[in-house]
């Protein structure tokens, strides 16, 4: 299946549009009995993005108890740390809204090992995920990685597992978790989010009809009904 992209005019632009649909998307699977898994992902366009679903979402009928929120990769750091995803998102928009089923990697306060981390947090999804995500958010990385999925990292060829655990990302912080592509590959919906021209090569090359999984390695990543680019002007300039 094609990947899609929309591209809007700035990035106050693509964060409104995005959590627009994201909360009519939640709206609908609730109405429709479903209790939404949601993996969200950090960085500065996903930050403006929560912060508009918090400010939209009384707009709109989500009952936030009932969204079971996951992150796709997480540092393993101390948990008050503001490298956190999960910590970043709360401050933007879980707490606000009152979400309560929100599953964390476990911090290294929490954890002893960044490998332990990833072995309970694969767990945990095991245990309260629904077999897979109905939408799951994913940023890009300059050099084309995903979640903590490096190209030529030993993670990229993960198997049997949900989660693993990252020691040597070249990125800082070194020690990271993250989600396997095998778990990746049980999502619904897969939305990837760039915005600046910092981004557009490694846009552009995700979505190039040639190309490698080890060199960019968002181009391993797409959903079982739909994979969505979610575009500024400058991130899809050399599109």
């Amino acid at each position: 299946m094609s990947a899609l992209v929309e591209v809007h005019d700035t990035p106050e632009a693509l964060a409104s549009a995005v959590a627009g649909e994201l909360l009519s998307r939640l709206a609908d699977l609730q109405a429709g009995g479903t209790e939404p898994n949601l993996g969200l992902t950090g960085g500065t366009i996903a930050d403006k993005i929560h912060r508009e679903v918090a400010r939209l979402s009384p707009d709109f009928d989500v009952d936030w108890t009932r969204v079971v929120v996951w992150f796709g990769d997480e540092r393993f750091v101390p948990a008050d740390s503001p490298d956190r995803n999960a910590g970043q998102a709360r401050a933007a928009f879980l707490d606000a809204v009152g979400a309560t089923q929100v599953h964390e990697v476990p911090s290294s306060d929490d954890a002893a090992t960044v490998d332990e981390a990833a072995e309970r947090y694969g767990r945990a999804i095991r245990e309260h995920g629904s077999g897979g995500f109905d939408i799951l958010m994913f940023g890009i990385g300059p050099d084309g990685h995903v979640a903590s999925l490096f190209p030529g990292n030993a993670a990229l060829t993960a198997t049997d597992a949900i989660a693993v655990g990252v020691p040597d990302s070249p990125k800082p912080p070194p020690e990271r978790v993250t989600l396997t592509f095998e778990a990746f590959a049980r999502a619904d919906a897969v939305w990837f989010l760039a915005s600046g021209d910092g981004k557009a090569e490694a846009v552009a090359r995700a979505l190039a009809d040639d190309g490698t999984i080890t060199e960019t390695p968002a181009r391993g990543v797409t959903g079982t009904t739909e994979t969505l680019w979610w575009l500024d002007r400058a991130s899809a300039s050399l599109l």
